[in-house]
């Protein structure tokens, strides 16, 4: 590695990308994956012969260029969101990240500034460094809450270009309330921020809890990012989408790839909106491990974020990574996040659940019996 890294710094490197390591968590061969977050489900059988049939039909056009607008996919995105959304406010891309950095092309850049509140998804200031876009972390309260007065103080005084408002936040898997958003908008008027709301793991949301597509009506400085990744079991086929004005889907047209969406990405996510019903039953069960996991973390006697997500954040772990080691060991693999006490966990099957559930409650159980 340090070759490889020598050799890497002997390249004319931009200097604010010197020093920094890709993303990525590890990718391991184990039975059980619970730590980036995907729909371990899979996608239904009935789904699965709905996108080979769709994409069987496009590929007898593949020597042709994709519809470049990809029309028919954003009218169905629309219907899909509802809150008398059309397709003019809607715009997709290869997964909901290289819609975050379209958003960073076309309003970061050098001389410009994106704010983010750490601990949040750690692509916010790698999306930045490759836009030349200056990153600047924000503060969370103790517990890593974030209040609209905070959030807006902070607004004011650092006037970023772009604010990234993760919700839910990634790695906590907490919600935020509409107030910081409308918080944070207000607060952004006098150095017009870009106010973006990523709303990747939404549908997972405790039933009731509003959307910021609620708040999109005359506000054109604000974004709703969501993907089709994880409630819709579409991880490998990268399709990520956003609300907003329609200005800002034309300013996206400015800095966006020809043809950068293709036609079999175009055909999968439109035979998936078409099938939603049986994507959504998976959505519930998952919804349903996740409060288990919340519950039993808590019989154990550690400190499990409330979530609305399909991952739980969890606390109380005088050594964390020795935990993550041991459930590795054990064949489970969860996340790491690098923050002192705590690890995070995807909500997976209901044997999956039992396998992290069991196998966690059994390291505990031999760490009490350790010496101190």
């Amino acid at each position: 590695m340090n070759d490889q890294l020598e050799r890497l710094n002997r390249l004319p490197l931009r200097s604010n990308l010197r020093g920094l390591t890709p993303y990525g968590a590890p990718q391991l061969d184990v039975p059980i994956l619970l730590n980036v977050n995907e729909n371990t489900h899979g996608v239904p059988a009935d789904v699965q012969a709905a996108i080979t049939e769709a994409v069987t039909e496009a590929a007898a056009g593949l020597n042709r260029y994709p519809d470049r607008e990809f029309s028919e996919l954003r009218e169905a995105l629309a219907e899909y969101l509802g809150h008398g959304l059309n397709p003019t406010n809607i715009w997709a891309a290869n997964g909901s990240n290289e819609v975050l950095q379209q958003i960073l092309q076309a309003f970061g850049g050098p001389g410009r500034k994106a704010l983010g509140f750490p601990p949040t998804y750690s692509m916010y200031p790698l999306l930045a460094s490759g836009t030349d876009t200056e990153y600047i972390v924000g503060q969370r309260a103790e517990g890593y809450g974030l209040s609209a007065e905070s959030a807006a103080l902070q607004v004011k005084e650092l006037q970023p270009n772009i604010v990234f408002l993760c919700s839910p936040n990634n790695p906590t898997g907490t919600g935020l309330g509409l107030d910081v958003v409308e918080a944070v908008y207000s607060a952004g008027e006098a150095s017009q921020t870009i106010v973006i709301v990523d709303e990747a793991y939404h549908e997972f949301a405790h039933d009731g809890t509003p959307s910021a597509l609620t708040l999109l009506p005359g506000r054109e400085r604000l974004i709703v990012t969501r993907t089709m990744s994880k409630a819709f079991a579409l991880a490998g086929a990268r399709l990520g989408y956003m609300a907003a004005a329609p200005e800002v889907t034309d300013a996206l047209r400015l800095v966006r790839l020809p043809y950068h969406l293709s036609a079999v990405t175009q055909a999968t996510a439109l035979a998936a909106l078409r099938h939603r019903e049986a994507l959504m039953a998976d959505v519930e069960d998952i919804k349903k491990q996740r409060d288990r996991i919340v519950e039993e973390l808590t019989r154990m006697g550690l400190t499990p974020a409330a979530s609305d997500s399909n991952y739980v954040f969890f606390g109380g772990l005088d050594r964390p990574h020795a935990v993550w080691q041991e459930l590795l060991d054990a064949g489970v693999l969860i996340r790491d996040v690098g923050i002192p006490g705590h690890l995070r966990v995807t909500a997976g099957t209901e044997s999956e659940t039992t396998a992290f559930l069991t196998s966690l409650e059994s390291i505990l159980a031999s760490q009490a019996k350790l010496p101190a």
